[in-house]
C-alpha cells in the first residue's frame, strides 16, 4: 500500500479478518471509520477500535459506527458505552452513539440509561434516550 486512499479502499472492501485487524492499527481515522462500517470486521477488531482517538468529531462518528455494527457483541458495546460515558463526562457530545446504544438489546436498559445522567447529556438527549429505551421493550 502506498497512499491513504489504498488503506481506505481496502478497509471498505476487505473480508479477511486478519487484514482488517492490521488495518485497525493504521494512523488514519477515516480508515477506522471505514472498518467500523465494514460488516466483515470481526468483534476483536471493533473492540480495538473502541479505544482509538483522533479528535472529537472523528471519535464521536467512530463510536456511533461501532455501536451500530451488526457484529458488535456485548464486550464491544460495553467498551463503546464506557468510551461514550467518558466523553459525556468531559463535556463532549457523542449523542448519535448514545442513541445507537439505546437501540442495542445486548446492553441492559440500566447500562444505557445511566448515560443520560452524565454532565454532557442535554435535556433533549435525555428525552430521546428514554424514548428509544421505551421502544426496546
Amino acid at each position: 500500500m502506498h497512499t491513504p486512499a489504498d488503506y481506505l479502499e481496502l478497509a471498505r472492501a476487505e473480508k479477511d479478518s486478519a487484514v482488517l485487524h492490521r488495518l485497525a492499527r493504521c494512523p488514519y481515522p477515516f480508515v477506522w471509520q471505514a472498518l467500523a462500517a465494514n460488516p466483515s470486521t470481526p468483534p476483536g477488531t471493533l473492540l480495538e477500535l473502541s479505544t482509538a482517538q483522533d479528535g472529537a468529531w472523528n471519535d464521536n462518528r467512530l463510536l456511533c459506527l461501532l455501536a451500530e455494527h451488526p457484529s458488535a457483541d456485548h464486550s464491544v458495546l460495553r467498551a463503546v458505552r464506557d468510551a461514550v460515558a467518558a466523553k459525556l463526562a468531559e463535556g463532549e457530545r457523542p449523542y448519535a452513539a448514545v442513541l445507537a446504544l439505546a437501540e442495542r438489546t445486548e446492553l441492559a436498559e440500566a447500562e444505557v440509561r445511566q448515560l443520560g445522567a452524565l454532565r454532557g447529556a442535554s435535556a433533549r438527549l435525555r428525552s430521546r434516550l428514554y424514548r428509544h429505551l421505551q421502544l426496546r421493550t
